[in-house]
């Protein structure tokens, strides 16, 4: 079979959610096998074919989690590679892919579109190679300029410039694509009191968990108000939704960790100094996995609301997993609508789709379930707090990274299973959900008689 005719036939014969995850499996494969090269690693290492495989479904799913110490075991090459794997599962194969279409300026056919649109969570094809173009250049944009900013400012915690360049853009490209893997094995406790840091850093988080179509329509906003136009500017509904909802549990996040280590980890610390640890953490937690102190400084009520945090995650097609924030909006929605006993849900003059409602409560009731589940049976495999292994499920399906410093010691069968949160979590509940749907779905085009039952 020839290779320009693999794509067409692989979309004839199993779904578009099939192929991607699919790809994403072989994307694990490759990136095992590239991480298992003596020529990435230092001299003398020698690694377990299960660490390795969790070092690359952690790379792939953007997670960060590790049971090996990353500086000590990959050199400046590897180093490299990790942030190479890191692009290509935040930004998805199928954009990675059609940017080299679209540098190499071939035509990208109609069921090539679809596996696009499929990968990039998006309900229709209109313009998705434009959105696929836009959002690459905005991220990689934003990880240039973030580079070069804290490069400048890492001359003075360095030695050499060639140190600042190094740690200045991997700390930028950690940052956006969310990864929060530790090379140092500090993360960003040096800069615990850099303020200037902490706000490009958390800035940088931001723009890669809210979402590719957010960013593009913010950069046609922006294009918008340079000329004058008859008829307003609208937002979307998902843009709305996004960053409101974005913003809300940014606030919210950050109070309750306010209040919760008011009497604790922040007591004797002035207003600025408490005030960023709680707002980073806030950020932090929802996806990138960044600190600027280890977590166990923190109780475990906080710590349990970081697993909450890590669970909700970020945007739908942006960087980062979890259940992700407009599940959870439209299911808080749907719960405020069924109060008021109203039959739709409405918001910013639009109304919401039954079919978003339907997919958003089973996503997170499943999703739920799952974690419940992995940690009932991992309290009873491992031999570690309850707490610690709360943070661990919530950090894999999340695609978080943070961990109280007990991934490296879990048995083989619990490394599996926070494998297979991390994937789940990267690929999304719903996509591994529908994997089990055939291609082609058969319409019975008859309703059986409705019959009432007693609830509560």
């Amino acid at each position: 079979m020839q290779r320009k005719k693999i794509v067409p036939y692989l979309v004839s014969r199993f779904s578009s959610i099939q192929i991607i995850v699919s790809f994403y499996f072989m994307a694990v494969l490759v990136a095992a096998i590239l991480l298992s090269l003596p020529i990435f690693q230092k001299p003398g290492v020698h690694l377990s074919f299960i660490d390795i495989l969790f070092t690359a479904v952690s790379t792939i799913s953007v997670t960060g989690l590790s049971t090996i110490d990353l500086g000590e075991t990959y050199n400046r090459g590897g180093i490299a590679l990790l942030g190479i794997l890191f692009q290509l599962g935040s930004l998805g194969i199928m954009m990675i892919s059609t940017s080299f279409f679209i540098l190499s300026k071939k035509r990208i056919s109609l069921k090539q579109r679809q596996l696009i649109m499929t990968d990039m969570n998006q309900p229709n094809l209109s313009g998705i190679v434009r959105l696929i173009r836009d959002a690459l250049g905005i991220i990689i944009g934003f990880q240039l300029v973030g580079g070069i900013i804290l490069s400048l400012h890492f001359l003075g915690y360095y030695d050499s410039i060639k140190d600042a360049l190094f740690y200045g853009f991997y700390t930028a490209v950690s940052a956006v694509t969310n990864s929060g893997a530790d090379i140092t094995g500090n993360s960003l406790m040096d800069f615990s009191t850099d303020y200037f840091v902490q706000l490009i850093v958390m800035f940088l988080i931001v723009v890669g968990g809210i979402g590719f179509p957010v960013l593009i329509e913010i950069k046609a906003f922006f294009k918008y108000r340079k000329k004058p136009h008859d008829l307003p500017f609208r937002f979307s509904l998902f843009t709305k939704l996004s960053v409101y909802s974005f913003l809300i549990l940014f606030i919210l996040g950050t109070v309750l960790i306010w209040l919760l280590e008011s009497s604790g980890f922040f007591k004797g610390m002035n207003f600025t100094e408490s005030a960023f640890y709680a707002m980073f953490y806030s950020v932090s937690t929802r996806n990138a996995g960044l600190v600027t102190t280890p977590i166990s400084n923190f109780s475990d009520g906080t710590l349990l609301l970081f697993s909450v945090l890590m669970f909700i995650g970020a945007s739908p097609s942006s960087v980062g997993g979890g259940v992700r924030t407009t599940t959870l909006a439209i299911v808080v929605l749907y719960l405020f609508s069924f109060i008021r006993s109203r039959e739709n849900i409405n918001i910013f003059g639009r109304r919401i789709h039954n079919d978003d409602v339907k997919k958003s409560i089973v996503v997170l009731n499943l999703s739920i379930a799952l974690c419940f589940f992995s940690v009932l049976v991992l309290s009873v495999t491992e031999k570690h707090s309850l707490i610690s292994i709360i943070v661990e499920v919530s950090s894999a399906f999340g695609t978080t990274g943070l961990s109280m410093g007990i991934t490296s010691s879990l048995s083989l069968f619990g490394q599996l299973v926070i494998i297979l949160l991390m994937f789940i979590g990267r690929v999304g509940m719903l996509y591994m959900l529908m994997l089990l749907v055939p291609k082609e779905k058969e319409d019975l085009n008859y309703l059986y008689p409705t019959e009432k039952i007693i609830i509560g």
